[in-house]
């Protein structure tokens, strides 16, 4: 069976460490902890890896994985661009539960599946997943889950729906928040027609909480419908298909 690390226990966090960079640059997965369920994980610049995720999770490249970063200088060197009402959103939510999607950087080398020119990007609010990051680089990262199972919000839950499919799990007790992330797609404000932020999927970040940054930049709420008669046309993107990731 691939090991557990129990990274609350000093001596097994060096070696749990030094196993899932080991694994990662060897194209394996990793289980890792974030500050919202467990995430599995692989190096988002190897695309044999990133498909072995989507197979672990049984899930095609329709469905393509967000990516975790260490922090916004990442960000900025992953995307085309970065809007300001996006650095508003950094900096009011980063590190922690808010995942958005953005025109990626069209020089990159990458093979995340079919995103439609664009990546979900996360800096999440896990002291060892960033320690990890900042070695590893950007992760290709969705819930430690079997596709249409529930996320994993301990190593337990994840390790029995992913078995050996993962060379090294990581283990740091339960998920803080226990359910994931909002996805925001930000896409419209790099030479949209109509700039507006949708919400793709509610999570640890309300609504409420994004429209006290965003104002009219946010989507008009579901049950108010748009407003005007504006219509909500923004294009297809990495996490249209089934919103994904921790």
């Amino acid at each position: 069976m691939s090991p557990v690390y129990d990274c609350r226990d000093e001596s097994q966090l060096l070696s749990g460490m030094r196993h899932a960079r080991q694994a990662i640059g060897r194209g394996e997965l990793v289980v890792l902890p974030t500050d919202t369920v467990y995430g599995i994980a692989a190096d988002a610049f190897n695309a044999r890896a990133v498909a072995g995720l989507l197979e672990a999770k049984g899930r095609g490249r329709q469905q393509p994985p967000p990516v975790l970063v260490p922090g916004v200088g990442t960000l900025r060197a992953l995307v085309a661009e970065v809007p300001t009402a996006v650095d508003d959103l950094v900096h009011a939510f980063w590190p922690g539960g808010l995942t958005i999607v953005l025109p990626a950087q069209p020089s990159l080398s990458w093979d995340l599946g079919d995103t439609h020119g664009t990546v979900a990007v996360r800096m999440p609010a896990q002291n060892l997943t960033l320690e990890l990051l900042e070695e590893t680089g950007p992760l290709a990262v969705s819930s430690a889950n079997r596709t249409g199972m529930p996320a994993a919000v301990s190593i337990d839950e994840a390790r029995d729906m992913l078995g050996d499919s993962v060379a090294v799990y990581l283990d740091a007790g339960p998920s803080e928040w226990g359910f994931a992330s909002t996805i925001v797609d930000a896409t419209s404000l790099v030479g949209g027609s109509e700039p507006l932020i949708r919400v793709l999927r509610e999570g640890t970040i309300s609504r409420a909480r994004l429209r006290e940054v965003l104002g009219d930049l946010l989507e008009p709420d579901p049950e108010t419908g748009p407003a005007d008669g504006a219509a909500s046309s923004a294009p297809d993107t990495a996490a249209d298909a089934e919103a994904p990731g921790p």
